[in-house]
């Protein structure tokens, strides 16, 4: 497992179609995409005293989250994820959970995770013990995400961006979610050594902010502040 390169902007949904159709002469979509897009459901961990959504507002270079995803509502394939930052570099570690092991994480049933296999789910379970780290909210969006081989490059635009609020059943495929941000979008540009000029040229939008913006913030705010619940930025 290596870092790569990440870049993120906020973009309105106009700046996203413009974005979208030069992708589309250049790049492929992803294999795994329906229609071109799919639809992500997260459930991100944090402690009681809320140090990963603390070190992002506070802009810390060196930060580390875990979350629980599916994609499409298929319950079948779930990944637990560890997602480093370091600077503009990031890097993802996963594991694979079944769907009665997802279960019960959510509902506090841990002691099994001491013995996995495997040594996320153990991270985990120590990170659940020792910090505290539990189930903090659910996140929703549609993902648009394309390819391009050289450099490794994959382009993603995630918009329709909802929360679950204080509801960390992220299972149940009926739960009740709100608008988080209306209005943004988010463009996701990852590569490895080099970003090819073809690929930058296509992603450049002279107004676009650079690496503000997070989803797990936005998703967490209502909670905090119900001001913020549906916000514009």
């Amino acid at each position: 497992m290596k870092y790569r390169h990440e870049l993120k902007h906020d973009i309105t949904t106009a700046d996203m179609i413009t974005i979208r159709q030069r992708l589309r002469a250049v790049a492929e979509p992803d294999k795994h995409a329906i229609d071109g897009k799919y639809l992500i459901r997260s459930l991100y961990f944090d402690t009681p005293g809320d140090k990963a959504l603390l070190e992002k507002q506070s802009g810390v270079s060196r930060r580390q989250k875990f979350r629980i995803r599916y994609y499409n509502g298929d319950k079948s394939v779930i990944h637990l994820e560890k997602k480093c930052k370091v600077g503009g570099l990031g890097l993802k570690v996963s594991a694979n959970l079944t769907e009665e092991e997802a279960g019960a994480i959510v509902h506090g049933d841990i002691g099994w995770m001491e013995k996995s296999e495997n040594e996320l789910i153990r991270e985990l379970y120590s990170r659940m013990v020792s910090e505290r780290l539990q189930p903090k909210v659910i996140v929703d969006y549609t993902r648009e995400p394309f390819i391009y081989g050289p450099g490794n490059v994959r382009v993603t635009l995630d918009y329709n961006i909802r929360t679950g609020l204080s509801n960390t059943d992220f299972l149940d495929t009926e739960c009740i979610t709100i608008p988080a941000a209306q209005g943004i979008c988010i463009m996701e540009v990852k590569w490895d050594e080099f970003l090819p000029e073809i690929i930058r040229d296509v992603v450049q939008l002279p107004h676009a902010r650079t690496g503000a913006f997070s989803k797990y913030e936005a998703c967490r705010l209502p909670m905090i502040d119900p001001r913020y619940a549906g916000y514009e930025d």
